[in-house]
């Protein structure tokens, strides 16, 4: 296999087989010698764990993963990238391409089709347009998943892995520490990218908990009372829940003082425990 991180070798792969970046795709190949290396071994795939992957690019991750992993399934959107593929990775027997969209696939039939019962993890370079999507599909679906290791923008990486009531978090991160553990491993200079970005990058691991940080009978309820009180970042809790879930306001500043807060906290103060035990306050209200 030729050196994927060697830009000539990328520019006649391309010429060759007549590629053209797309910007609609947020397309952004990730090709600095030392990030995949470090993803694929921090992302605890060894001949007993299979991984998948999503939007593979020309396959410089892949194949670093393929190098230690007991095997690769890949997902790509982009039709046009499948020749490359098959040269790329032609020297692996252990790498898969599946042809389509990581939002709309049967992923629990699809990994139980391609991994039977063996332990899987997530790594990937995720396409920045569509990072949260992704992550909250991934973690939505109930997948046999032990951890995912992602390529996210350094802003979203801050975001995601900040901890519910710091001043950086939003909605999302109380989603996704609802789901797993999230930590930031590394970062990633735009200059790692063909074509490069306007922003760097980090590498970022979520380990799944084995049960949920909270207990809740309607996540996706609770999750609708999360994004309500982030709606309205500037204003406070008591009137983004209103406002956006037409709860009158006395209401909610009753149960944030039944919770034991002040009915002018704001929604970055609050942890996932505040928000389970303001969901449980307001009750049949959402």
């Amino acid at each position: 296999m030729e050196n994927l991180s060697d830009l000539r070798v990328i520019e006649a792969l391309l010429t060759r087989h007549g590629f053209h970046f797309s910007k609609a795709l947020g397309q952004n190949f990730l090709v600095d010698a030392t990030v995949c290396p470090r993803m694929a071994a921090l992302c605890g795939a060894d001949r007993e764990t299979c991984v998948l992957e999503i939007g593979p690019g020309i396959g410089v991750l892949t194949a670093e993963l393929a190098k230690t992993a007991k095997k690769v399934v890949s997902i790509e959107l982009d039709n046009r990238l499948l020749p490359l593929l098959e040269e790329t990775l032609a020297d692996f027997d252990n790498v898969e391409i599946v042809s389509g969209d990581v939002l709309k696939l049967d992923l629990p039939a699809l990994l139980c089709e391609k991994f039977g019962a063996s332990r899987v993890v997530v790594c990937a370079n995720l396409p920045y347009y569509i990072t949260t999507p992704i992550l909250m599909r991934l973690l939505e679906s109930e997948l046999p998943v032990q951890a995912i290791t992602v390529m996210v923008q350094k802003e979203v990486a801050d975001r995601l892995c900040a901890r519910p009531g710091e001043k950086n978090a939003g909605a999302i991160t109380v989603m996704v520490d609802y789901y797993a553990h999230a930590e930031v491993l590394f970062g990633v200079s735009k200059a790692a990218f063909l074509p490069s970005p306007k922003v760097d990058s980090a590498v970022i691991r979520l380990t799944r908990r084995e049960t949920p940080k909270i207990e809740t009978d309607n996540v996706q309820a609770f999750f609708r009372l999360v994004k309500a009180a982030f709606a309205q970042r500037r204003k406070t809790a008591v009137n983004s829940v209103s406002a956006t879930l037409s709860i009158p306001k006395a209401q909610v500043a009753n149960a944030l003082k039944d919770c034991g807060l002040s009915e002018t906290v704001r929604a970055e103060a609050l942890t996932s425990e505040d928000f389970a035990a303001l969901y449980r306050a307001l009750g049949g209200a959402l």
